[in-house]
């Protein structure tokens, strides 16, 4: 049997940018990606703390240091710049592993978005 295990959480990060007319994801600090062990292309959960939204989506790394959240395509409509969200990613895992497994999850600042 395999259980889906949270792996990642950036908990309460600042959206910074959304973009519409994007092909699609959310865009990540690359600091932030690292520090959480989230990688380009991996599927994400959002939750928008502002509005109750929740949804998933792919991750891509923005430049280091820049502290953007930016929620591109169809994604950008469920938030709004300046709400608060959460970023999680899942992993499968059997119940031995999950056991002992301990989630990265880090708290960057809220105002610029860095740890």
């Amino acid at each position: 049997m395999q259980l889906q295990i949270l792996k990642s959480k950036i908990h309460r990060v600042t959206v910074t940018e959304a973009r519409l007319d994007y092909i699609g994801s959310i865009t990540i600090d690359q600091n932030l990606m690292d520090a959480a062990g989230i990688f380009p292309g991996e599927r994400v959960f959002i939750v928008d703390n502002n509005n109750g939204q929740r949804f998933d989506t792919y991750a891509i790394a923005g430049p280091r240091d820049s502290g953007v959240i930016c929620l591109n395509g169809a994604a950008a409509r469920k938030v709004q710049v300046g709400d608060i969200i959460i970023i999680m990613a899942y992993a499968l895992m059997t119940p031995d592993e999950a056991r002992d497994f301990k989630p990265a999850v880090i708290f960057p600042d809220t105002e610029s978005n860095k740890l």
